[in-house]
């Protein structure tokens, strides 16, 4: 008997009992006697700023019920209450509380915000048909229930990297819609690399002409596969109008989730050198478009005109992103072309970071303090002038610069925030020094690794990278390193899941691989450290599991792979 099935038996068996299983865990939760049961005279009740969340509320119960349900400023019994109350401040900005008793539902909250993650969980408490797109004949009970509620982390969120492989709209605000459900907050767009330039800049029309497209891609291996390098032969492509832009960060905005573009720099840039060869370090190289995954080494000069160059394509993204944080990347720069450029070297003593009569060859044959081959620190430091620019430019438009943790090698611009991924002792180096970080160590954030063993017998997952990371392992994630003393603790905004597309060329392999990780990763960010139990998660999993195949989500189950579907 097919999974779904299964759980749809369980689900009725338990009745709304089973569907009061919230995801993720409120911070405090009491069943009561009774239940409530929503029915077309049923009416929402709201005013002033409460409104928009109504008529959303609306919106998402229409359709599988078949209620147009009025929005009313009088109350009464028989009504769901969306109230904003200055108040309720204890709860913080995205905090609500949640009572149902016969007589209706009250959401309270002292944001817009925190009343939208109300919804949410008032969604949940309904039979998982509330999420259908078409009406569905059957009662709509409620349980009777008392919650408070607030996130634990104020940054809960799903990276996505649509270069490598792109994704089409639709896709993105399905996966915005369910990571709003799960109250994610951020959306960390992966918008240019070596591989790709997807985002429409109007004052640099080749970024798209010519940057948006590779000729092919690199196959990825799977187990047993023979040696060596491998490519499809099919052409590549596509990118993101401004347009386009402007219609997901309003999708996004009306969820109360932020998006961050990643736009990269001085690294994986070889997608923009290909549709500017002078912003390159061999601008008498003509470049294709990146078609291999891994690091490339082509990366951007240290000019003048290339700071500046960047600093005009976030003018244009700036207008597009309202939100505070960009993110600049800085990771994986390989130093190679500036050791071996006349011009990287002049700016190199321009900016005093090397005796005026250093020599390439000094920069190229410099070793560690063991007598190791290795970069001279003034690359590192080139590399963080570079990003310091950008910095400064973000400061002085009202907005942070974020960055993989890279952008502390040699030095930190004053005003950046840490994005960790080799581990934690990035997040630890920039808390120490009075910067805020993203807790992001690939070992137990990065999605695009295997779900299970390659080893397993009878394996057949999808290709993944590297290592394992489990569903277990991702709900036993802690964001808050034990090593961080407890005073710097409140510099870890928190959390976020990275899905890079190597491994994942549609939007399907991305949900197989995202969910439902993405509900233990939502649940370690939101729910208080005390009430996290993995063999209770595993147990309110069932109902959150047929929620996801109730909208067509291409999830992985949790006794084993369905793949392909």
């Amino acid at each position: 008997m097919r999974l779904q099935v299964l759980l749809s038996c369980l689900v009725c068996l338990m009745g709304t009992a089973g569907a009061q299983e919230v995801v993720p865990r409120p911070a405090h939760m009491q069943r009561n006697a009774g239940e409530f049961t929503l029915t077309a005279a049923t009416r929402i009740v709201a005013s002033g700023d409460a409104l928009a969340e109504a008529a959303m509320l609306r919106d998402y119960l229409r359709p599988a019920t078949g209620y147009d349900l009025p929005i009313v400023g009088k109350d009464g019994v028989n009504a769901i209450r969306l109230r904003l109350d200055g108040k309720q401040g204890a709860l913080g900005k995205e905090g609500y509380r949640l009572s149902s008793d016969a007589r209706g539902v009250t959401i309270t909250a002292a944001t817009s915000a925190g009343l939208f993650y109300g919804v949410q969980t008032l969604r949940q408490l309904l039979p998982a048909d509330i999420y259908r797109k078409a009406k569905v004949q059957r009662n709509w009970p409620l349980a009777a229930v008392s919650i408070e509620d607030q996130p634990r982390f104020g940054w809960r969120g799903s990276h996505l990297d649509t270069v490598r492989h792109f994704m089409p709209k639709t896709f993105l605000f399905k996966h915005l819609e369910l990571l709003a459900q799960s109250k994610m907050n951020v959306f960390h767009w992966h918008l240019t690399d070596d591989q790709g330039w997807r985002i429409e800049i109007k004052r640099f029309p080749l970024l798209t002409q010519v940057g948006a497209w590779r000729t092919e891609t690199q196959l990825t291996p799977r187990p047993g596969d023979p040696p060596g390098l491998r490519y499809d032969g099919q052409p590549h492509g596509g990118f993101y109008t401004q347009d386009d832009i402007r219609e997901v960060v309003a999708y996004a905005a009306a969820r109360h989730i932020t998006v961050v573009p990643e736009i990269e720099m001085p690294g994986h840039a070889r997608a923009a050198i290909a549709a500017y060869p002078e912003l390159g370090n061999q601008p008498e190289r003509k470049l294709g478009v990146g078609r291999d995954w891994g690091v490339i080494p082509e990366v951007f000069n240290a000019e003048e005109s290339t700071v500046r160059f960047l600093q005009q394509v976030l003018e244009e993204v700036l207008v597009l992103f309202p939100g505070q944080y960009i993110h600049v990347g800085g990771d994986e720069c390989p130093k190679t072309e500036w050791a071996h450029s006349p011009a990287a070297l002049a700016r190199m003593k321009q900016l005093k970071l090397v005796p005026a009569e250093t020599t390439l060859a000094d920069i190229q044959n410099y070793k560690d303090g063991q007598g190791k081959p290795a970069d001279h620190p003034a690359l590192h430091q080139l590399q963080a002038w570079i990003i310091g620019q950008m910095d400064v430019y973000l400061t002085q438009h009202g907005r942070r610069l974020i960055g993989w943790d890279e952008i502390l090698e040699g030095g930190l611009a004053q005003g950046a925030t840490v994005m960790s991924w080799r581990g934690e002792q990035g997040g630890l180096h920039a808390a120490q020094a009075g910067h805020d970080v993203v807790m992001t160590p690939e070992r137990d954030t990065y999605f695009d690794y295997y779900q299970a063993d390659p080893a397993t017998p009878g394996f057949r997952e999808p290709p993944g990278a590297r290592q394992v990371t489990t569903l277990q392992r991702v709900y036993a994630y802690e964001p808050v390193p034990a090593a961080m003393p407890p005073e710097l603790a409140h510099h870890v905004l928190g959390s976020q899941a990275q899905l890079w597309t190597e491994y994942m060329p549609d939007g399907r392999h991305v949900e197989y691989m995202a969910w439902p990780r993405l509900l233990a990763m939502a649940e370690n960010l939101w729910t208080p450290k005390a009430l996290k139990d993995y063999p209770q998660f595993e147990q309110r999993l069932a109902p959150a599991l047929q929620r996801l195949e109730v909208q067509d989500v291409n999830y992985r189950t949790a006794d084993g792979p369905r793949w392909p579907r």
